[in-house]
């Protein structure tokens, strides 16, 4: 006869033997379900980097602030990306107003003549009218010291300068010049101008730069006698005598050689 079978104890029932109550290791918990009706929290947002086009500049805006920097740092400073830094704006957004840096001091140019030379009262006489028209426009660009890189160009183009050229080629025309010798005239007369200009501003620059005995002081002192006498017997008052303000002495001298010339 066969035994009966052995009954088998139930299966545990505590926490620890189940696998589905007890947390994995390594396994984060779940967080805790946000009670009903409670706001989510939001995150933060992330700042959004301004886009689009650069602001609009004018002109005029160009200008100033080119005009700011040749001023307090010189002309030799004043480049397109350092002037779109000093705007706010971008080198390109600048070619719209101006096509480089040569254009731009044109603009400077006839920026500073608009605020220095302006149509004043000249003599009737046609001579002197000549020569006050050339001293207005020399005595306002010589007190502008960037004005040096402007004038290597080949004519002042500014046109508020361009009331004092028709002044000097009318008074010309006045003294009995034909046109076409009044316009070479005046030609000469800027040249004479601008060099006078450019070598006064040159010579200033280097004193101030360099203490030194220039290269003519060194060549004068060693001056031969016999081969140069003019110039040896000359040589210790030749600073002086050519350091001196002798622009109109010089102007009236070249407008009696053009009218005599005819």
């Amino acid at each position: 006869m066969q035994q009966p079978a052995e009954p088998q104890p139930p299966a545990p029932t505590s926490a620890t033997s189940s696998t589905s109550s007890t947390p994995r290791t390594g396994t984060a918990p779940r967080e805790a379900a946000a009670p009903r009706g409670a706001a989510t929290p939001r995150k933060a947002a992330t700042p959004r980097k301004a886009t689009g086009r650069p602001p609009r500049i004018s002109r005029e805006e160009v200008v100033t602030a080119a005009r700011r920097i040749v001023d307090e740092e010189g002309v030799e400073r004043l480049t397109m990306r350092r002037l779109a830094g000093e705007i706010g704006s971008t080198p390109m957004a600048l070619y719209h107003h101006v096509r480089d840096k040569e254009e731009l001091l044109v603009l400077l140019l006839d920026d500073y003549a608009a605020r220095t030379l302006r149509p004043t009262g000249l003599p009737a006489e046609p001579r002197e009218r000549v020569v006050a028209a050339a001293a207005a426009i020399h005595g306002a660009l010589a007190a502008c010291p960037w004005i040096v890189e402007v004038l290597t160009g080949d004519d002042l183009m500014s046109a508020h300068s361009l009331w004092f050229v028709e002044q000097i080629v009318d008074g010309l025309i006045g003294c009995g010049l034909s046109p076409d010798r009044a316009v070479q005239g005046y030609r000469a007369i800027w040249y004479y101008t601008a060099g006078e200009i450019l070598v006064r501003a040159t010579a200033t620059r280097r004193r101030a730069a360099d203490d030194r005995p220039t290269h003519r002081q060194q060549v004068f002192a060693d001056l031969d006698p016999a081969h140069l006498p003019r110039l040896a017997g000359l040589a210790d008052r030749w600073a002086p005598l050519t350091s001196g303000d002798t622009y109109q002495d010089g102007l009236r001298a070249l407008v009696d050689g053009l009218l005599a010339a005819g």
